[in-house]
């Protein structure tokens, strides 16, 4: 009785509250959105028709972006460059079925919640939200009131949760110790999130982010692989906050090196990286699936810093209602491991281009204190890869 009486009273507050219903402040970019692809860039694969997260069938990705204010920083007051992006894998439809998961950390300063869990159970259970580095613990609880607000209960009328919530460190453009980040910014991301085109660069979580020393933050892609070897699609959603400007590498160009320039001393920044699939593949694959990430981030050219917080983590849509408690036995389909090498492949080229189309679909952002990070110029990058014989159509 007194869980019931908490649980209701959670999901009452979270309705209730005043600071949960404002409506985030944003403003447009100020350049239109251009994908890596555009410039010519040369990828192996083939993606799908959105080359994005949200071609795996159910996915769904919503954001919340907080810009506000110019100038010296008041903690407190700001200014503002963060956010908040969420991906459910089930979408809205099925939020309560659970799917096989795998995490993998390639550098552990950083933070993602609730993955013991993942790594104990083998599922992922609800969805992933990505914030900065101070907002995880408002993200973290915002995610249980919204799932609870939305019926996420057992017959008892107590229902647990040791929610996903990722981080990546906006400091250096944002007032990380202000904590903008509200329940209702977790909740319209949440509220928000869709099937279709996802938006990239300076948005939700990764607003404010840094990569490469050049502007960073939210980029997508996928691979879908011919039937004869299955037919399945990979997608891979990243918040790139990483590396230093003489590493980017892109298509095997040496772009940091061929335009050096410094935003700050030294490496402060993560990448959270999140891979689905609609392949059936089981737990332990799914990790393996979440250390390929770190071949796709390693084609860009990162080392994974010491102050790098690498955190991958993998899940599959297949084999749906495979939690349910009332089914004493269920029948599950997997891919044998044997059968696994294009998926990892397609995992590597998705991640790959995520990461460069979070350079690529971006804009220059000035954010506390005069900080200013340039956008990584196309006009520039093309010309490289002409130079080095690596432009394609």
């Amino acid at each position: 009785m007194i869980e019931k009486i908490f649980a209701t009273g959670l999901a009452l507050l979270f309705l209730s509250a005043p600071l949960f219903a404002r409506e985030p402040q944003t403003k447009p970019p100020t350049t239109p959105a251009v994908r890596a692809r555009a410039l010519g860039i040369p990828f192996d694969g083939t993606p799908g028709k959105l080359n994005a997260i949200t071609d795996v069938a159910g996915v769904e990705v919503g954001v919340t972006t907080l810009i506000s204010g110019e100038g010296k920083l008041e903690v407190g007051k700001g200014p503002v460059r963060t956010g908040v992006t969420a991906v459910l894998p089930r979408g809205h439809a099925s939020l309560n079925d659970p799917v096989y998961a795998g995490s993998f950390s390639l550098n552990g300063n950083g933070e993602m919640t609730g993955t013991a869990w993942v790594e104990e159970s083998g599922f992922l259970e609800g969805p992933v939200v990505i914030t900065n580095t101070h907002s995880v613990g408002v993200a973290r609880d915002a995610v249980i009131a919204w799932r609870l607000a939305h019926g996420a209960a057992d017959k008892t009328g107590y229902w647990w949760s040791l929610p996903v919530v990722a981080e990546t460190w906006d400091g250096w453009l944002n007032d990380i110790n202000g904590f903008h980040v509200k329940a209702g910014d977790v909740a319209h991301a949440l509220d928000t999130a869709a099937s279709g085109p996802v938006a990239e660069g300076s948005v939700g979580g990764g607003t404010g982010m840094i990569c490469y020393e050049f502007k960073g933050g939210t980029g997508t892609a996928s691979r879908v692989l011919e039937k004869k070897i299955g037919g399945y699609t990979i997608g891979a959603l990243v918040q790139a906050n990483c590396g230093r400007r003489s590493q980017l590498t892109i298509a095997g160009v040496p772009v940091g090196q061929e335009i050096p320039g410094s935003v700050y001393p030294k490496e402060t920044g993560p990448i959270i990286i999140v891979v689905g699939t609609d392949a059936p593949l089981l737990p332990g694959q799914l990790k393996r699936l979440a250390r390929r990430a770190s071949l796709g981030l390693a084609r860009t050219g990162s080392v994974s810093g010491n102050g790098s917080g690498d955190l991958f983590l993998a899940f599959s849509t297949a084999n749906p209602d495979v939690a349910n408690p009332e089914k004493p036995t269920h029948t599950v389909q997997t891919v044998p491991n044997d059968l696994l090498d294009p998926i990892f492949e397609a995992t590597v080229q998705s991640v790959e281009e995520a990461i460069v189309n979070a350079l690529v679909d971006n804009h220059e952002m000035t954010g506390r204190d005069d900080h200013r990070v340039p956008a990584l110029p196309h006009d520039r990058l093309r010309d490289l890869l002409q130079k080095y014989n690596r432009l394609g159509h």
